[in-house]
This record gives C-alpha cells, structure tokens and sequence, in this order.
C-alpha cells in the first residue's frame, strides 16, 4: 500500500469519526434540549409558562406552597415507592424462578410477560378501572387496610403491572448471565435456602434489584393514563394534575415542580450508584443491566 492510499484511507477514517461523534452529539440534543427548556422555564417569572418575563423564583414559591400541588406530588411520590416496592419484590422473584427453574411452564410465564409490556396502556387502563369496581375490597371506598386509602391502593397495582414485567425480566437476564456453582457449593455445605439467598444470589443479582426499582420509580412518576383512570378524588398524582393544567395556559410552576422531581430522580440514580460502590461493584453493572448487557 503506498503512502497516498494510506493517507486516503487515513482522511476516510477521521472523516467517519466526526461524523459519528457529530451525531451522537446531535442525538443527545435531541434527547436533552426538552428537558433543558423545561429547567430554564422553571426560572419564568411570567404568569404564563411560555411567556417570558424575567428571571425569578416565583413559580418555585407557588410550587412549595400550593396545597393543591403539595397533595398531588406527595401522592405521586408515595405512589412511585409503593410500586418500586411492590415491583421489586413480585419480579426478582419471578425472575429468580425463570433464571434458576426453567421448565415448560416459562414459556407461558414469559408470553405473558411480554404480552402485559405490549398491550396499549389506555387498554390495561379501562380493563383496572372495570376490574376495580366489579371488585371493589381494597379498591373501594371501604378499604380494610388501616392509614391507606383506597386511592393509593389503586395506583400501586395499577402502575406496577408494567413495572413488575420489567423488573422480572431485567432479573432474568442478570442471572441468566451468572454460573449457580456459588449456590451449588453452597448447598453442599449446608447453607440453608434462605442464607444462600441472602449472602450469594441476591448480592449477585443487586444491580438487577436496584435497576428494576429505579425504573419502576420513574415509571410510576409519570405515568398518565393508567392515573387518569384509576385515580379518585383525594388521590390524584402529579400527571393527573398537569394533564387538567393543561387545558388552561400552564403555569410556570408546572416547570418548577417538574424539575424538582427530575432532580429527585437524579438524587435515586446516584443512590444507587453509591450502594453498588459500597458493594464493590460498579455503576455500570446497572447500565448493562438495563439494556439487557449483564
């Protein structure tokens, strides 16, 4: 190969380089820009969220000391943990049980796992609303559960239909991906079940565990049509609220509290980073995690 053509294929390949890393950064404007309009609005001064009128705190201030807003973020966030909870909990077992004891029955366990994250939203919605009253217990008026309502009942099941689908198959993958010789050496020496889940299957899976609890949070933090739906009168979210904000002229404390939750958000994902580095493993666990990588 002579010089020339060397230096050609040279030019070609830096060439492709900045075209990549142009549209990657073009890509993550795409993705951010929005999110980025929403922080800056939050500083509006303005009565109205698209009209500008200097920079200032007011829309904070109204945010923090709305009873409305306070009521419908307090339900949104007490809702999000819930369903973590409850998403956690019901998909790492599951997914344990598809990673560790495969059999005919995951075929089916798995069809309707896939079936429940490809059904339109606003279709679980009505069937949850139907199910609700024919039902009723928990999900009416007279709840037998003490110091919760029937309300935020409504919305953990609700919301953690589609995270627990999630959750069971981030799971399965992480263990999928690890050897039971642990677990096997283990047994042999007499671990109990319960120990062996403790200090060997569950720290191998905690970036699943961890992954699948973040997502089912942010899930449940902005989820509308289910919400809309099944929420009742005492018990309305923070996208229950905004969506009826939006048939008048938003305001731009809809800016502020949104990005008060985004930071909230943010604050969860650095949690979790912090317990994965005191556990010894990194941050990127639950990156390949969730993309199914790990």
């Amino acid at each position: 190969m002579s010089a020339v053509e060397a230096g050609r294929k040279g030019r070609r390949r830096d060439l492709a380089d900045v075209g990549l890393r142009s549209w990657a950064i073009l890509v993550y404007v795409f993705l951010f820009l929005p999110i980025l309009v929403i922080v800056v609005y939050s500083f509006n001064n303005g009565r109205a969220m698209i009209t500008w009128n200097g920079v200032g705190l007011n829309g904070y201030r109204t945010g923090l000391t709305d009873p409305t807003i306070q009521d419908a973020v307090k339900t949104s966030i007490v809702a999000a943990v819930g369903t973590a909870v409850m998403a956690t909990i019901l998909g790492s077992f599951a997914g344990i049980a598809l990673a560790r004891r495969k059999g005919k029955w995951t075929i089916l366990f798995l069809a309707l796992v896939f079936l429940i994250l490809v059904t339109p939203e606003i279709v679980e919605a009505i069937a949850l609303l139907l199910w609700y009253v024919r039902l009723g217990g928990p999900f009416g008026p007279h709840t037998p559960i003490p110091g919760i309502s029937y309300g935020m009942v409504r919305l953990w099941v609700g919301h953690s239909l589609f995270a627990t689908a999630v959750v069971t198959l981030i799971v399965r993958a992480r263990l999928q991906g690890l050897d039971e010789t642990l677990e096997e050496a283990a047994a042999d020496l007499y671990a109990t079940p319960a120990r062996r889940f403790r200090q060997i299957t569950l720290p191998l899976m905690l970036p699943a565990v961890l992954a699948g609890a973040l997502l089912a949070f942010s899930f449940s933090l902005d989820d509308t049509i289910i919400s809309s739906f099944v929420s009742v009168a005492g018990a309305s979210p923070w996208p229950v609220y905004v969506f009826s904000a939006v048939r008048n002229a938003l305001r731009p404390e809809v800016a502020s509290v949104s990005t008060l939750l985004l930071t909230l958000t943010l604050i969860a994902i650095a949690s979790v980073a912090l317990v994965l580095r005191r556990s010894g493993q990194s941050s990127k666990d639950v990156a390949k995690t969730m993309t199914v990588g790990g």
